[in-house]
């Protein structure tokens, strides 16, 4: 009776030791933890290099208007310069005319003077034969030129009063066409001078014009090659985020999972302790002569002929791995970090790892476990081969945020099956497009 009592309890003790021993968890978790700090410091990197941009971006702006105002006071220096230019221009065409009609008055007043010195010198012979002023005649005759006759007979003291008139009169005329012509001349060349630097100038604004439109161009580049900079890593880290909320909620839950299956465990231990007891208090108190019925009753019956064995269902074929996961296209959704439990694949929420794993396991493969499972593990889990050999079944790796990120089957045919970010679970060509240029010739055969 001991001996059975003894045995009872050990018994009761394995199965306790069974019930409590809850699944690990650990690596699923930590692999989880990993990963969300893995994007914790690729959200530190993009949010620095988002900053950068900005700073940058701010830079540049601050630059632009620089060079806006700059390109404004240009302009306005060229609009300036080019009135200028053209009313310097009508200046010198009317001053231009001005000279023409000095030179045409002073072309008459020398006609004019030219009879003058004619009627004069008349005067001066007839003076002579009738006898005249012998001092005014010597004036006339040693005058070098008719401009230098009238200073001297204006000098003269004798000379006849109409005479004298008309010396001054022709001697003011002179003067003031002589100062008006010499004027003129010197305004026109004024202008002229004027003119030429203007025109000057208005070739270096040009330039400078020219300099810096094209250095605002490259400005305005700069700054729409930032702003897409910027956008690009602020939607890799609005993804990084989605991805780090996703793992922490995945996290949180795996962690409610524990606390219920060790919740589970401890009452299944009370109840199998429980039921463990009862079974020892009946033992205890059955009659001595109903342990000696049971050694009779020890001789087991021989088995029927009728009696038929059970028998298992046939194993899978490794060829289906390229057709089970048909059935999740157009009903399931991409989950990073998703597919490691029983609740996901229910619901269809895979990542690409994960989809790959639950695929093979539909054939009897098993690609190690669950919760550890990444493109990293995948890679390492057959062997490598030549892209030129791929066959369906094959597991292709593509680059996209990460080196060898993504993983899909090759079902043959150019295409892959594989849990899609943007579709869920989905057949996609890896022979063109998006998903031709992310592969990278990884093909592992399992």
């Amino acid at each position: 009776m001991k001996k059975k009592m003894l045995l009872l309890n050990t018994t009761v003790l394995l199965g306790l030791g069974g019930v409590l021993s809850t699944p690990t968890y650990a690596s699923t978790i930590q692999d989880m933890e990993s990963q969300k700090s893995q994007i914790q410091n690729q959200r530190q990197d993009v949010q620095s290099n988002i900053k950068a941009a900005s700073d940058e971006l701010t830079r540049l702006q601050a630059e632009q208007d620089q060079m806006k105002a700059q390109l404004e006071r240009l302009t306005i220096a060229e609009e300036e310069n080019n009135k200028k230019a053209q009313k310097t221009e009508a200046d010198i065409k009317e001053t231009s005319k001005q000279v023409e009609q000095l030179e045409k008055e002073i072309k008459l007043l020398q006609e004019k003077l030219e009879k003058r010195n004619d009627i004069l010198k008349d005067r001066a012979r007839s003076l002579q034969e009738s006898g005249g002023n012998v001092e005014y005649l010597q004036v006339l005759l040693g005058s070098s030129s008719f401009g230098d006759f009238v200073d001297r007979a204006l000098a003269v003291s004798t000379i006849v009063d109409a005479d004298r008139g008309i010396l001054k009169e022709t001697k003011n005329m002179q003067d003031e066409l002589k100062t008006k012509q010499a004027d003129v001349k010197s305004k026109l060349a004024s202008l002229e001078d004027m003119k030429a630097e203007l025109d000057e100038m208005t070739v270096q604004l040009a330039a400078q014009k020219k300099q810096k439109d094209a250095l605002a161009k490259e400005l305005k580049d700069k700054e729409a090659k930032n702003k897409e900079l910027k956008a690009s890593l602020q939607a890799k880290d609005s993804s990084l985020a989605n991805e780090q909320s996703t793992l922490e909620q995945n996290i949180k839950d795996q962690k409610a999972a524990e606390e219920a299956a060790r919740k589970a465990a401890e009452q299944a231990a009370k109840e199998a302790a429980k039921k463990a007891a009862e079974q020892a208090q009946k033992a205890a108190a059955a009659p001595a002569e109903k342990a000696d019925s049971s050694s009779a009753k020890a001789e087991a019956p021989k088995a029927s002929s009728n009696d038929v064995a059970p028998t298992s269902a046939p194993a899978p074929k490794a060829s289906n791995v390229v057709t089970v996961g048909n059935r999740w296209i157009g009903n399931s959704a991409y989950v990073f970090g998703g597919g490691r439990s029983q609740s996901d694949i229910s619901h269809g929420l895979f990542d690409c790892s994960s989809f790959v794993h639950w695929a093979y396991s539909q054939v009897g493969v098993n690609l190690g476990p669950l919760g550890s499972v990444s493109t990293e593990t995948l890679k390492h889990a057959g062997t490598q081969v030549s892209s030129s050999q791929m066959q369906p079944g094959d597991l292709v790796f593509f680059d996209t945020y990460k080196k060898d990120g993504h993983v899909g089957i090759y079902v043959g045919g150019g295409k892959f099956i594989g849990a899609q970010s943007s579709t869920g679970v989905a057949i996609a060509n890896m022979s063109s497009g998006y998903w031709k240029q992310k592969f990278n010739g990884r093909v592992v055969r399992i």
